[in-house]
Protein backbone atom coordinates (compact mmCIF):
# COMPACT_ATOMS: atom_id res chain seq x y z
CA UNK A 1 0.00 0.00 0.00
CA UNK A 2 1.11 3.90 -0.62
CA UNK A 3 -0.12 6.45 1.20
CA UNK A 4 -0.47 10.55 0.77
CA UNK A 5 1.00 12.99 3.20
CA UNK A 6 -2.29 13.27 5.28
CA UNK A 7 -1.79 9.28 5.25
CA UNK A 8 1.21 9.47 6.82
CA UNK A 9 0.11 12.83 8.91
CA UNK A 10 -3.00 10.09 10.85
CA UNK A 11 -0.22 7.35 11.07
CA UNK A 12 1.87 9.55 13.30
CA UNK A 13 -1.27 10.71 15.14
CA UNK A 14 -2.45 7.44 15.94
CA UNK A 15 1.30 6.38 17.60
CA UNK A 16 0.84 9.40 20.17
CA UNK A 17 -2.44 7.80 21.13
CA UNK A 18 -2.01 3.65 21.06
CA UNK A 19 1.64 3.40 20.34
CA UNK A 20 3.83 1.86 17.53
CA UNK A 21 3.48 -1.82 18.07
CA UNK A 22 -0.30 -1.17 18.25
CA UNK A 23 0.16 1.04 14.47
CA UNK A 24 2.17 -1.62 13.27
CA UNK A 25 -0.32 -4.66 14.19
CA UNK A 26 -2.94 -2.71 12.42
CA UNK A 27 -0.88 -1.68 8.94
CA UNK A 28 -0.53 -5.34 8.86
CA UNK A 29 -3.82 -6.36 8.77
CA UNK A 30 -4.85 -3.67 6.51
CA UNK A 31 -1.89 -4.51 4.19
CA UNK A 32 -3.33 -8.30 4.30
CA UNK A 33 -7.06 -7.69 3.74
CA UNK A 34 -6.54 -4.46 0.80
CA UNK A 35 -6.69 -6.09 -2.69
CA UNK A 36 -2.85 -3.91 -2.63
CA UNK A 37 -1.29 -2.15 -5.31
CA UNK A 38 -1.14 -2.31 -9.09
CA UNK A 39 1.76 -4.88 -9.54
CA UNK A 40 3.72 -6.78 -12.98
CA UNK A 41 2.13 -9.82 -13.61
CA UNK A 42 3.98 -12.51 -16.24
CA UNK A 43 2.50 -16.13 -16.20
CA UNK A 44 5.81 -18.24 -14.50
CA UNK A 45 6.70 -20.58 -17.22
CA UNK A 46 6.69 -23.00 -14.36
CA UNK A 47 3.25 -22.56 -13.02
CA UNK A 48 1.40 -25.44 -11.90
CA UNK A 49 4.17 -28.12 -11.87
CA UNK A 50 5.54 -30.14 -8.64
CA UNK A 51 8.25 -28.21 -6.67
CA UNK A 52 10.35 -31.29 -6.18
CA UNK A 53 13.13 -30.59 -8.95
CA UNK A 54 13.02 -34.30 -10.25
CA UNK A 55 9.86 -34.46 -11.29
CA UNK A 56 9.78 -30.32 -12.28
CA UNK A 57 11.67 -31.02 -14.81
CA UNK A 58 10.38 -33.98 -15.97
CA UNK A 59 6.79 -32.04 -16.08
CA UNK A 60 8.12 -29.07 -18.26
CA UNK A 61 9.85 -31.73 -20.80
CA UNK A 62 6.35 -33.56 -20.93
CA UNK A 63 4.41 -29.86 -20.91
CA UNK A 64 6.51 -28.89 -24.13
CA UNK A 65 5.62 -31.56 -26.30
CA UNK A 66 1.85 -30.79 -26.03
CA UNK A 67 1.47 -27.11 -25.03
CA UNK A 68 1.55 -26.33 -28.81
CA UNK A 69 -0.96 -29.35 -29.90
CA UNK A 70 -4.51 -28.15 -31.09
CA UNK A 71 -6.98 -27.79 -28.85
CA UNK A 72 -10.15 -30.27 -29.15
CA UNK A 73 -13.11 -28.76 -27.48
CA UNK A 74 -15.67 -31.91 -27.63
CA UNK A 75 -18.37 -29.67 -25.03
CA UNK A 76 -19.05 -26.16 -24.35
CA UNK A 77 -22.00 -23.37 -24.00
CA UNK A 78 -19.80 -20.44 -26.34
CA UNK A 79 -22.58 -18.69 -28.26
CA UNK A 80 -23.29 -19.96 -31.95
CA UNK A 81 -24.00 -16.70 -32.83
CA UNK A 82 -20.62 -15.95 -32.47
CA UNK A 83 -19.43 -18.36 -35.07
CA UNK A 84 -22.30 -17.61 -37.32
CA UNK A 85 -22.32 -13.85 -37.68
CA UNK A 86 -18.54 -13.04 -36.16
CA UNK A 87 -19.44 -10.10 -34.32
CA UNK A 88 -17.29 -7.60 -32.73
CA UNK A 89 -17.53 -8.43 -29.21
CA UNK A 90 -18.90 -4.74 -27.89
CA UNK A 91 -16.49 -4.19 -24.96
CA UNK A 92 -14.43 -5.88 -22.05
CA UNK A 93 -17.64 -6.59 -19.99
CA UNK A 94 -19.07 -8.08 -22.39
CA UNK A 95 -16.26 -10.31 -23.47
CA UNK A 96 -14.86 -11.29 -19.86
CA UNK A 97 -17.86 -10.67 -16.87
CA UNK A 98 -21.46 -10.95 -18.29
CA UNK A 99 -20.84 -14.43 -20.02
CA UNK A 100 -18.95 -16.28 -17.26
CA UNK A 101 -20.71 -17.80 -14.43
CA UNK A 102 -18.12 -18.18 -12.37
CA UNK A 103 -17.07 -14.41 -12.28
CA UNK A 104 -20.67 -13.66 -11.41
CA UNK A 105 -20.97 -15.91 -9.19
CA UNK A 106 -18.15 -14.59 -7.09
CA UNK A 107 -18.96 -11.43 -7.10
CA UNK A 108 -22.66 -12.31 -5.80
CA UNK A 109 -21.20 -14.23 -3.15
CA UNK A 110 -19.92 -11.11 -1.78
CA UNK A 111 -22.61 -8.71 -1.73
CA UNK A 112 -22.48 -7.19 -5.56
CA UNK A 113 -26.31 -7.58 -6.80
CA UNK A 114 -26.71 -9.18 -10.38
CA UNK A 115 -27.30 -5.83 -12.04
CA UNK A 116 -23.49 -4.42 -11.28
CA UNK A 117 -21.76 -6.90 -13.42
CA UNK A 118 -25.20 -6.19 -16.12
CA UNK A 119 -27.18 -8.93 -15.51
CA UNK A 120 -30.74 -9.24 -15.08
CA UNK A 121 -33.57 -6.16 -14.40
CA UNK A 122 -32.16 -2.90 -13.28
CA UNK A 123 -28.73 -3.88 -14.81
CA UNK A 124 -26.18 -1.46 -15.39
CA UNK A 125 -25.63 -0.61 -19.54
CA UNK A 126 -22.20 1.42 -18.79
CA UNK A 127 -19.69 -1.37 -19.61
CA UNK A 128 -16.67 0.59 -17.88
CA UNK A 129 -18.76 0.59 -15.05
CA UNK A 130 -19.44 -3.16 -15.42
CA UNK A 131 -15.26 -3.27 -15.55
CA UNK A 132 -14.90 -1.46 -12.91
CA UNK A 133 -16.82 -3.76 -10.51
CA UNK A 134 -14.62 -6.74 -11.72
CA UNK A 135 -11.45 -4.81 -11.40
CA UNK A 136 -12.63 -3.42 -7.82
CA UNK A 137 -13.26 -7.68 -6.59
CA UNK A 138 -10.95 -8.98 -8.66
CA UNK A 139 -8.98 -9.94 -5.45
CA UNK A 140 -11.59 -12.22 -4.50
CA UNK A 141 -10.88 -15.20 -7.22
CA UNK A 142 -7.12 -15.34 -5.75
CA UNK A 143 -6.18 -18.97 -5.94
CA UNK A 144 -9.23 -19.91 -7.71
CA UNK A 145 -9.04 -21.10 -11.27
CA UNK A 146 -11.24 -18.05 -12.46
CA UNK A 147 -7.34 -16.05 -11.51
CA UNK A 148 -5.68 -18.16 -13.68
CA UNK A 149 -8.06 -17.94 -16.98
CA UNK A 150 -8.37 -14.61 -16.65
CA UNK A 151 -4.60 -13.59 -15.86
CA UNK A 152 -3.51 -15.66 -18.83
CA UNK A 153 -6.30 -14.05 -21.15
CA UNK A 154 -5.03 -10.74 -20.66
CA UNK A 155 -1.41 -11.19 -20.72
CA UNK A 156 -1.86 -13.49 -23.77
CA UNK A 157 -4.31 -12.03 -25.46
CA UNK A 158 -4.12 -8.84 -25.10
CA UNK A 159 -0.88 -8.19 -23.84
CA UNK A 160 -1.41 -6.85 -20.92
CA UNK A 161 1.05 -7.62 -17.60
CA UNK A 162 -0.01 -5.60 -14.88
CA UNK A 163 -2.37 -6.70 -12.04
CA UNK A 164 -6.10 -6.02 -12.52
CA UNK A 165 -7.39 -4.13 -9.43
CA UNK A 166 -9.75 -0.92 -9.41
CA UNK A 167 -6.14 1.12 -9.41
CA UNK A 168 -5.71 -0.50 -13.13
CA UNK A 169 -8.95 -0.69 -14.15
CA UNK A 170 -9.45 2.15 -16.69
CA UNK A 171 -6.21 0.95 -18.08
CA UNK A 172 -7.02 -2.04 -18.55
CA UNK A 173 -10.67 -1.24 -20.08
CA UNK A 174 -9.06 1.14 -22.90
CA UNK A 175 -6.09 -1.56 -23.40
CA UNK A 176 -8.85 -4.49 -24.19
CA UNK A 177 -11.42 -1.73 -25.59
CA UNK A 178 -9.23 -1.55 -28.26
CA UNK A 179 -8.96 -4.64 -29.49
CA UNK A 180 -12.40 -6.33 -29.17
CA UNK A 181 -13.61 -4.89 -32.69
CA UNK A 182 -10.84 -5.82 -34.81
CA UNK A 183 -10.90 -8.26 -37.12
CA UNK A 184 -8.01 -10.36 -35.48
CA UNK A 185 -9.96 -10.25 -32.47
CA UNK A 186 -13.55 -11.11 -33.72
CA UNK A 187 -14.74 -15.13 -32.88
CA UNK A 188 -13.35 -16.81 -35.84
CA UNK A 189 -10.12 -15.14 -35.87
CA UNK A 190 -9.90 -16.02 -31.66
CA UNK A 191 -10.84 -19.69 -32.99
CA UNK A 192 -7.83 -19.90 -35.53
CA UNK A 193 -5.59 -17.77 -33.41
CA UNK A 194 -6.18 -20.12 -30.43
CA UNK A 195 -5.22 -23.19 -32.27
CA UNK A 196 -9.07 -24.80 -31.93
CA UNK A 197 -9.03 -27.83 -34.53
CA UNK A 198 -12.72 -27.93 -33.32
CA UNK A 199 -15.27 -27.15 -30.64
CA UNK A 200 -18.29 -27.99 -30.45
CA UNK A 201 -21.64 -25.95 -28.82
CA UNK A 202 -24.88 -27.04 -26.54
CA UNK A 203 -27.94 -26.64 -28.81
CA UNK A 204 -31.38 -27.06 -27.49
CA UNK A 205 -33.12 -30.15 -29.90
CA UNK A 206 -35.27 -27.61 -30.96
CA UNK A 207 -33.22 -25.64 -31.84
CA UNK A 208 -32.69 -24.34 -35.87
CA UNK A 209 -28.93 -24.19 -35.76
CA UNK A 210 -29.45 -20.92 -37.86
CA UNK A 211 -25.75 -19.76 -36.68
CA UNK A 212 -24.18 -22.99 -37.20
CA UNK A 213 -25.59 -23.10 -41.22
CA UNK A 214 -24.51 -19.35 -41.59
CA UNK A 215 -20.82 -20.47 -40.52
CA UNK A 216 -20.56 -23.30 -43.11
CA UNK A 217 -22.04 -21.53 -45.74
CA UNK A 218 -19.10 -18.77 -44.99
CA UNK A 219 -17.00 -20.30 -46.78
CA UNK A 220 -15.01 -19.81 -43.22
CA UNK A 221 -12.94 -23.19 -42.46
CA UNK A 222 -12.60 -23.19 -38.80
CA UNK A 223 -14.58 -26.75 -37.20
CA UNK A 224 -17.66 -25.62 -34.89
CA UNK A 225 -20.29 -28.03 -34.50
CA UNK A 226 -23.57 -28.68 -32.62
CA UNK A 227 -24.32 -30.66 -29.87
CA UNK A 228 -28.03 -31.64 -29.32
CA UNK A 229 -28.97 -31.25 -25.66
CA UNK A 230 -33.10 -32.36 -25.33
CA UNK A 231 -33.51 -31.37 -21.46
CA UNK A 232 -36.19 -29.11 -22.97
CA UNK A 233 -38.63 -31.61 -24.37
CA UNK A 234 -37.45 -34.78 -22.19
CA UNK A 235 -38.18 -33.06 -18.63
CA UNK A 236 -41.42 -32.59 -17.69
CA UNK A 237 -40.14 -30.09 -14.62
CA UNK A 238 -38.10 -28.11 -17.42
CA UNK A 239 -40.51 -24.86 -18.06
CA UNK A 240 -42.71 -24.53 -20.82
CA UNK A 241 -42.18 -28.68 -21.67
CA UNK A 242 -45.19 -29.17 -23.16
CA UNK A 243 -45.15 -26.52 -24.93
CA UNK A 244 -42.04 -27.36 -26.17
CA UNK A 245 -43.29 -31.05 -27.04
CA UNK A 246 -45.48 -29.44 -29.51
CA UNK A 247 -43.13 -27.65 -31.08
CA UNK A 248 -40.52 -30.40 -31.52
CA UNK A 249 -43.63 -31.82 -33.77
CA UNK A 250 -43.04 -29.06 -35.70
CA UNK A 251 -39.71 -29.63 -37.98
CA UNK A 252 -40.19 -33.24 -37.68
CA UNK A 253 -43.62 -34.02 -38.64
CA UNK A 254 -44.45 -36.22 -36.10
CA UNK A 255 -47.08 -36.23 -33.50
CA UNK A 256 -45.37 -35.69 -30.61
CA UNK A 257 -48.68 -36.33 -28.48
CA UNK A 258 -48.07 -40.17 -28.91
CA UNK A 259 -45.17 -42.09 -27.71
CA UNK A 260 -44.12 -43.04 -31.60
CA UNK A 261 -44.35 -40.15 -32.65
CA UNK A 262 -42.85 -38.50 -29.50
CA UNK A 263 -39.49 -40.97 -30.17
CA UNK A 264 -39.96 -40.90 -34.00
CA UNK A 265 -39.70 -37.07 -33.44
CA UNK A 266 -36.30 -37.34 -31.41
CA UNK A 267 -34.58 -39.87 -33.43
CA UNK A 268 -35.49 -37.18 -36.68
CA UNK A 269 -34.26 -34.16 -35.02
CA UNK A 270 -30.75 -36.60 -34.14
CA UNK A 271 -30.58 -36.79 -37.81
CA UNK A 272 -31.05 -33.39 -38.51
CA UNK A 273 -28.15 -32.49 -35.95
CA UNK A 274 -26.18 -35.19 -37.55
CA UNK A 275 -26.07 -33.43 -41.04
CA UNK A 276 -24.81 -30.27 -39.07
CA UNK A 277 -22.10 -32.26 -37.85
CA UNK A 278 -22.90 -32.86 -34.05
CA UNK A 279 -21.16 -36.10 -33.03
CA UNK A 280 -23.08 -36.25 -29.18
CA UNK A 281 -25.64 -35.23 -27.23
CA UNK A 282 -26.08 -33.94 -24.34
CA UNK A 283 -27.97 -35.05 -21.10
CA UNK A 284 -28.59 -32.55 -18.15
CA UNK A 285 -30.27 -35.02 -15.71
CA UNK A 286 -30.74 -33.99 -12.02
CA UNK A 287 -29.85 -37.87 -11.30
CA UNK A 288 -28.45 -41.01 -13.35
CA UNK A 289 -31.76 -42.67 -12.74
CA UNK A 290 -32.55 -45.47 -15.80
CA UNK A 291 -35.29 -47.26 -16.30
CA UNK A 292 -36.39 -50.08 -18.98
CA UNK A 293 -40.02 -49.83 -19.34
CA UNK A 294 -42.08 -52.62 -21.59
CA UNK A 295 -44.10 -50.74 -24.56
CA UNK A 296 -46.98 -50.36 -23.24
CA UNK A 297 -45.84 -49.26 -19.65
CA UNK A 298 -43.93 -46.10 -21.35
CA UNK A 299 -46.39 -45.30 -23.43
CA UNK A 300 -48.68 -44.80 -20.45
CA UNK A 301 -46.07 -42.93 -18.85
CA UNK A 302 -45.59 -40.89 -21.60
CA UNK A 303 -49.24 -40.01 -21.94
CA UNK A 304 -49.53 -39.08 -18.52
CA UNK A 305 -46.56 -37.26 -18.31
CA UNK A 306 -47.67 -35.40 -21.88
CA UNK A 307 -51.13 -34.40 -20.44
CA UNK A 308 -49.69 -32.76 -17.45
CA UNK A 309 -51.46 -34.79 -14.77
CA UNK A 310 -48.05 -36.97 -14.05
CA UNK A 311 -46.68 -37.27 -10.30
CA UNK A 312 -43.21 -36.26 -9.10
CA UNK A 313 -42.56 -40.00 -9.03
CA UNK A 314 -43.53 -40.55 -12.64
CA UNK A 315 -41.93 -37.57 -13.70
CA UNK A 316 -38.58 -39.09 -12.24
CA UNK A 317 -38.98 -42.25 -14.00
CA UNK A 318 -39.90 -40.50 -17.46
CA UNK A 319 -36.23 -39.21 -17.55
CA UNK A 320 -35.05 -42.29 -16.40
CA UNK A 321 -36.67 -44.35 -19.27
CA UNK A 322 -35.62 -41.65 -21.90
CA UNK A 323 -32.25 -42.13 -20.79
CA UNK A 324 -32.28 -45.68 -22.03
CA UNK A 325 -34.22 -44.69 -25.22
CA UNK A 326 -31.15 -41.98 -25.76
CA UNK A 327 -29.09 -44.82 -25.33
CA UNK A 328 -30.64 -47.35 -28.18
CA UNK A 329 -31.02 -44.19 -30.21
CA UNK A 330 -27.34 -44.01 -29.49
CA UNK A 331 -26.47 -47.52 -30.53
CA UNK A 332 -28.74 -46.96 -33.76
CA UNK A 333 -27.30 -43.62 -35.21
CA UNK A 334 -23.47 -43.50 -33.49
CA UNK A 335 -24.04 -40.51 -31.27
CA UNK A 336 -22.08 -40.48 -28.10
CA UNK A 337 -24.36 -39.86 -25.40
CA UNK A 338 -22.55 -37.14 -22.37
CA UNK A 339 -24.58 -37.37 -19.04
CA UNK A 340 -24.10 -34.48 -16.43
CA UNK A 341 -26.20 -35.59 -13.10
CA UNK A 342 -25.47 -34.24 -10.00
CA UNK A 343 -26.31 -30.72 -10.23
CA UNK A 344 -29.36 -28.66 -8.18
CA UNK A 345 -29.59 -26.22 -11.38
CA UNK A 346 -31.00 -23.03 -10.65
CA UNK A 347 -31.18 -23.74 -7.03
CA UNK A 348 -32.29 -20.17 -6.44
CA UNK A 349 -35.79 -19.70 -6.69
CA UNK A 350 -35.27 -16.04 -6.94
CA UNK A 351 -32.60 -15.93 -9.29
CA UNK A 352 -34.49 -17.89 -11.52
CA UNK A 353 -38.34 -16.33 -10.97
CA UNK A 354 -36.13 -12.77 -11.66
CA UNK A 355 -33.21 -13.83 -14.41
CA UNK A 356 -34.22 -17.30 -15.70
CA UNK A 357 -32.44 -20.40 -15.95
CA UNK A 358 -28.31 -20.35 -15.95
CA UNK A 359 -27.38 -17.29 -13.58
CA UNK A 360 -24.49 -19.32 -11.60
CA UNK A 361 -26.39 -20.74 -8.71
CA UNK A 362 -25.75 -24.68 -9.94
CA UNK A 363 -25.24 -26.56 -6.96
CA UNK A 364 -23.42 -29.79 -6.40
CA UNK A 365 -25.44 -32.89 -4.87
CA UNK A 366 -25.08 -35.98 -4.12
CA UNK A 367 -25.72 -38.57 -6.27
CA UNK A 368 -25.48 -42.68 -6.82
CA UNK A 369 -24.63 -44.14 -10.31
CA UNK A 370 -24.30 -48.29 -9.56
CA UNK A 371 -27.93 -49.14 -9.20
CA UNK A 372 -29.22 -46.15 -10.86
CA UNK A 373 -27.82 -47.44 -14.81
CA UNK A 374 -27.93 -50.46 -14.29
CA UNK A 375 -31.18 -50.51 -16.16
CA UNK A 376 -29.70 -48.87 -19.33
CA UNK A 377 -26.77 -50.98 -19.16
CA UNK A 378 -27.93 -53.78 -18.74
CA UNK A 379 -30.17 -53.29 -22.00
CA UNK A 380 -27.06 -51.70 -24.10
CA UNK A 381 -24.06 -51.38 -22.11
CA UNK A 382 -22.42 -54.12 -23.43
CA UNK A 383 -22.82 -53.24 -27.12
CA UNK A 384 -19.07 -51.43 -28.13
CA UNK A 385 -21.92 -49.34 -30.71
CA UNK A 386 -22.92 -47.31 -27.52
CA UNK A 387 -20.07 -44.66 -26.25
CA UNK A 388 -21.58 -43.09 -22.69
CA UNK A 389 -19.34 -40.08 -20.92
CA UNK A 390 -20.31 -40.06 -17.40
CA UNK A 391 -19.99 -36.23 -15.56
CA UNK A 392 -20.09 -36.24 -11.70
CA UNK A 393 -20.18 -33.00 -9.61
CA UNK A 394 -20.38 -36.19 -6.58
CA UNK A 395 -16.43 -37.04 -6.39
CA UNK A 396 -17.43 -39.22 -4.07
CA UNK A 397 -18.59 -41.56 -6.64
CA UNK A 398 -15.38 -41.29 -8.62
CA UNK A 399 -13.13 -43.71 -7.32
CA UNK A 400 -16.22 -45.83 -5.20
CA UNK A 401 -18.83 -46.26 -8.12
CA UNK A 402 -17.50 -44.61 -11.82
CA UNK A 403 -13.82 -45.53 -12.19
CA UNK A 404 -14.97 -49.47 -11.19
CA UNK A 405 -17.77 -49.46 -13.54
CA UNK A 406 -16.11 -47.84 -16.62
CA UNK A 407 -13.19 -49.91 -15.69
CA UNK A 408 -16.05 -52.73 -17.00
CA UNK A 409 -18.05 -51.60 -19.33
CA UNK A 410 -16.96 -51.16 -22.60
CA UNK A 411 -19.46 -48.08 -23.75
CA UNK A 412 -18.34 -46.53 -20.66
CA UNK A 413 -15.95 -43.29 -20.01
CA UNK A 414 -15.11 -41.27 -17.30
CA UNK A 415 -15.88 -37.18 -18.61
CA UNK A 416 -13.02 -34.77 -17.41
CA UNK A 417 -13.71 -32.73 -14.29
CA UNK A 418 -16.21 -30.34 -14.37
CA UNK A 419 -18.00 -27.18 -13.11
CA UNK A 420 -16.52 -26.72 -9.69
CA UNK A 421 -13.85 -29.60 -10.39
CA UNK A 422 -12.13 -28.36 -13.73
CA UNK A 423 -9.16 -26.69 -11.81
CA UNK A 424 -5.92 -27.43 -11.08
CA UNK A 425 -6.73 -29.50 -7.35
CA UNK A 426 -10.18 -31.20 -9.04
CA UNK A 427 -7.77 -32.23 -12.42
CA UNK A 428 -5.50 -33.64 -9.96
CA UNK A 429 -8.44 -35.66 -7.42
CA UNK A 430 -9.73 -36.85 -10.55
CA UNK A 431 -6.48 -38.65 -11.96
CA UNK A 432 -5.75 -40.14 -8.72
CA UNK A 433 -9.14 -41.44 -7.91
CA UNK A 434 -9.71 -42.48 -11.43
CA UNK A 435 -6.46 -43.79 -12.87
CA UNK A 436 -5.88 -47.03 -10.49
CA UNK A 437 -9.51 -48.24 -11.42
CA UNK A 438 -10.56 -46.85 -14.76
CA UNK A 439 -6.51 -46.22 -16.34
CA UNK A 440 -6.39 -43.60 -18.74
CA UNK A 441 -8.11 -45.12 -21.80
CA UNK A 442 -11.28 -45.38 -20.34
CA UNK A 443 -11.50 -41.51 -19.49
CA UNK A 444 -11.93 -39.17 -22.41
CA UNK A 445 -9.33 -36.33 -21.80
CA UNK A 446 -10.51 -32.93 -21.40
CA UNK A 447 -13.38 -30.09 -22.18
CA UNK A 448 -13.93 -26.86 -21.16
CA UNK A 449 -17.10 -26.56 -20.81
CA UNK A 450 -17.35 -23.08 -21.42
CA UNK A 451 -19.25 -19.63 -22.19
CA UNK A 452 -16.13 -17.14 -21.89
CA UNK A 453 -14.40 -17.64 -25.33
CA UNK A 454 -11.12 -15.94 -24.11
CA UNK A 455 -10.54 -18.57 -21.11
CA UNK A 456 -10.48 -21.70 -24.07
CA UNK A 457 -6.57 -21.51 -24.24
CA UNK A 458 -6.23 -21.11 -20.53
CA UNK A 459 -8.45 -23.93 -19.35
CA UNK A 460 -6.88 -26.36 -21.48
CA UNK A 461 -3.32 -25.03 -20.65
CA UNK A 462 -4.10 -25.99 -17.27
CA UNK A 463 -5.53 -28.78 -17.58
CA UNK A 464 -2.23 -29.94 -19.93
CA UNK A 465 0.02 -28.76 -16.96
CA UNK A 466 -2.21 -30.38 -14.33
CA UNK A 467 -1.76 -33.66 -16.33
CA UNK A 468 2.05 -33.40 -16.76
CA UNK A 469 2.38 -32.93 -13.52
CA UNK A 470 0.35 -36.08 -12.49
CA UNK A 471 2.49 -37.73 -15.04
CA UNK A 472 5.72 -36.43 -13.84
CA UNK A 473 5.12 -37.39 -10.02
CA UNK A 474 3.83 -41.29 -11.52
CA UNK A 475 7.50 -41.34 -13.31
CA UNK A 476 9.93 -40.03 -10.25
CA UNK A 477 7.83 -42.42 -8.15
CA UNK A 478 8.65 -45.28 -10.42
CA UNK A 479 4.74 -46.23 -11.50
CA UNK A 480 5.40 -45.30 -14.94
CA UNK A 481 8.56 -45.22 -17.35
CA UNK A 482 9.30 -41.85 -18.85
CA UNK A 483 8.33 -43.11 -22.56
CA UNK A 484 5.02 -43.98 -21.58
CA UNK A 485 4.36 -40.44 -20.15
CA UNK A 486 5.50 -39.10 -23.39
CA UNK A 487 2.99 -41.11 -25.04
CA UNK A 488 0.00 -40.52 -22.90
CA UNK A 489 0.92 -36.87 -22.94
CA UNK A 490 -0.46 -36.13 -25.65
CA UNK A 491 -3.75 -38.36 -25.77
CA UNK A 492 -4.81 -36.19 -22.12
CA UNK A 493 -4.11 -32.93 -24.26
CA UNK A 494 -6.27 -33.67 -26.88
CA UNK A 495 -6.47 -37.25 -28.33
CA UNK A 496 -8.99 -38.68 -25.91
CA UNK A 497 -11.02 -35.78 -26.27
CA UNK A 498 -10.85 -36.44 -29.98
CA UNK A 499 -11.66 -39.96 -30.18
CA UNK A 500 -14.06 -40.38 -27.18
CA UNK A 501 -16.38 -37.90 -28.61
CA UNK A 502 -15.45 -39.34 -32.23
CA UNK A 503 -14.24 -35.67 -33.85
Amino acid sequence: MTLTRPGWLLIRALILVVGVQQVYLLWQFISRCCPGPSRPVTLHPGRLFPADPASRAIARDLFAAIGHLPIVSPHGHTDPRWWGENPAFENPAALFVMPDHCVCRMLVSQGVPFAAPGIGPGAGTDPRTIWRTFAGHYHLFRATPSRLWVDHALETVFSMTTRLCADTADAAHDAIAGQPGHPACRPRALHDRFGIEVIATTDPAIDDLRWHKAARDSGWTGRVVPTCRPDAVTDPDFEGFRANVETLATPTGCDTGTWEGYLAAHRARRIFFRTMGATATDHGHPTPLTDDLPGAGAAALCQSVLSGRATPGQRETFRAQMLTEFARMSVEDGLVMQLHPGSFRNHSARVIATLGRDRGSDIPQPVSFTAALKPLLDAVGMDPRLTMILFTLDETTCSRELAPLAGACPSLRLGPPWWFHDSFEGIRRFRQMATETAGFLNTAGFNDDTRALCSIPARHDLSRRADCAFLADLVTTHRLDEDEAHHLAPLLANGLARAACKL
